[in-house]
Parts: C-alpha cells; sequence; structure tokens
C-alpha cells in the first residue's frame, strides 16, 4: 500500500480474572494478568497533511463513528491541536467480541503510531491517559509489556511470563460484555489474588460460569479444549484458550479442530489459532 506505513495490533488473553468489587459508578473491579500474543490485527497508517481521519474501507458491523481507531486518532489530535490527520486501513485478524482486546489494541497503535508520525512526543504516562479515554484495555497495550492488572485495569504492574504457545477457539456467538457483567449470577466478591496463588494455578475466570450458562457453544468449547491442556476462557468471551509447551503441540490440537467434530457437536462455526505468548509489544519503544 503506496505511502502508508504498517504497525502490528497483538491480541491480548486474559490467564484469569477475579471481579473483586464494584465501584459505585457501575465500574468492576478486577484482578487478571493479560498476556500479549504474537497474533492479531495489522494497522496501516498515511498521515495527512489536511487534518482529515477517515478510515480507507469498511469494516462490518463496525460504523466509522464508533470505530476504536478513529476515535483514538480524533482523541490525539484534538488533545494535541495537531493539524495532520490520517488514512487508517484495519486488516481485522482478531476475532470480533472474542474477548482478545482486538479494537483497544488497534486504538492503542494508532496513538502509538500517530505519536511518531505526527512527530507530537508525547510520553507514555500522557498515552495512558489517552488510552484509558477510549477503554479500560487501551492502556495495557500502550504500557506494552504482560501485567499484572487491576483496578478497572488502570493499575498495571510489570510480570514475567514462561515461554508458552496457545491454542485459542473462538466460538461464533455474540457474547454482550455489558449483558454478562450485569448478570445477577455474577459473583463480585471473590477475594484479592496474589502473583503466588497464580503460580500455583489458585485462580480462575469468574465471567466463565454465567457465559457458560448462556452460550452452551462456549462451554463445549471449553470442554474439548480441556482434553488437550487446561482451558480458560479469555475475558467474556467468547474465546477460550489452552496453553501448551510447543507448536508442534499446539499445531497438533489445532488440526484436530479441523475435522469438524467439534463444530458439528456446537452447532456453530469454530475459528481456531495458535499464537506464541509475547514479553513485549512490538511497538513498546514508540513511547518513553
Amino acid at each position: 500500500m503506496q505511502d502508508f506505513h504498517t504497525y502490528p495490533a497483538p491480541a491480548k488473553i486474559n490467564l484469569f480474572l477475579h471481579i473483586t468489587g464494584r465501584r459505585p459508578d457501575g465500574y468492576h473491579l478486577l484482578q487478571s494478568i493479560f498476556r500479549l500474543l504474537d497474533y492479531g490485527d495489522t494497522l496501516h497508517i498515511r498521515p495527512r497533511s489536511d487534518g482529515i481521519i477517515r478510515r480507507t474501507e469498511d469494516i462490518a458491523g463496525v460504523p466509522e463513528a464508533s470505530d476504536l481507531s478513529i476515535r483514538a486518532a480524533t482523541l490525539l489530535q484534538q488533545h494535541t491541536g495537531s493539524r495532520f490527520g490520517a488514512d487508517i486501513y484495519t486488516c481485522k485478524r482478531t476475532p470480533m467480541g472474542g474477548g482478545l482486546g482486538g479494537g483497544s489494541s488497534d486504538a492503542a497503535t494508532v496513538l502509538l503510531a500517530l505519536n511518531r508520525l505526527w512527530q507530537l512526543g508525547l510520553d507514555r504516562g500522557e498515552l495512558l491517559t489517552l488510552g484509558l479515554k477510549l477503554g479500560a484495555d487501551v492502556p495495557f497495550f500502550i504500557f506494552g509489556e504482560n501485567a499484572w492488572v487491576e483496578g478497572i485495569g488502570e493499575k498495571l504492574q510489570a510480570i514475567q511470563l514462561s515461554s508458552a504457545h496457545y491454542v485459542v477457539l473462538t466460538p461464533k456467538v455474540h457474547i454482550s460484555t455489558a449483558e454478562i457483567f450485569s448478570s445477577k449470577q455474577l459473583t463480585r466478591n471473590t477475594n484479592p489474588t496474589t502473583i503466588a496463588a497464580f503460580l500455583r494455578d489458585l485462580v480462575h475466570n469468574d465471567l466463565e460460569t454465567v457465559v457458560k450458562q448462556q452460550y452452551p457453544e462456549v462451554e463445549k468449547s471449553l470442554n474439548w479444549l480441556s482434553q488437550f491442556s487446561k482451558a480458560r476462557m479469555s475475558g467474556s468471551g467468547a474465546s477460550v484458550f489452552a496453553a501448551f509447551d510447543s507448536q508442534e503441540n499446539a499445531e497438533a490440537v489445532l488440526a484436530k479442530l479441523n475435522t469438524g467434530e467439534l463444530q458439528q457437536e456446537a452447532g456453530c462455526e469454530i475459528s481456531g489459532f495458535h499464537a506464541k505468548g509475547l514479553d513485549q509489544h512490538p511497538l513498546h519503544d514508540f513511547a518513553n
């Protein structure tokens, strides 16, 4: 794509997710570990000198006005008073609505990339503040390291994680995050945990029980993947994942998915991919 600059927007998984409380404004307090993956969207960005910000291609089901990438560019322009604009094209690979942070990662990549392309010189702290205005997951991708996460997702502490390969499955069902978080069945009083407890695998996803009750496709995906390695749901779903010690073992499980038996049992399309965990966001050094 002529004159376009290309940037990655990696997906993430929640290695666990505990809901520890709820603020008066309705936001839920959580504990989690977010892990970056070497799989995700690719953004192509071309700076403009006329101040116009626009998408060059439509994304099905995402109006331009609500596209987080466009909103991120507009917010950055307004915050800095920049006279520049941008053409933005997103090559989507991260499943939408899967709990993998696709839109949030796209927004973070736009902020990081345009900070450099527009020569704005914003530091990471300023970009983190802007990112939080776009969504609770956006700051993580600007932070750029695997993180122990607390608060509503804005309190981030870097954490070292062992090398791992993941199989991620996404049943084709639309899960409303707001609906899951407002469910009467959701427990919101999990006792705060520790990194030591995580290392002993004394953690879980509080949203998983609620989602499985309402979406049997997710439960069947979890059960199928658990045959090969302990499976867990990421975020509010619909994606589920399991860790493996090698690329070969992960790809062998994906090959079994391709037989179609799980799809037939679940009664819906189920996509899957293999990804290796990253230690750092590829654009980590775009902010100081």
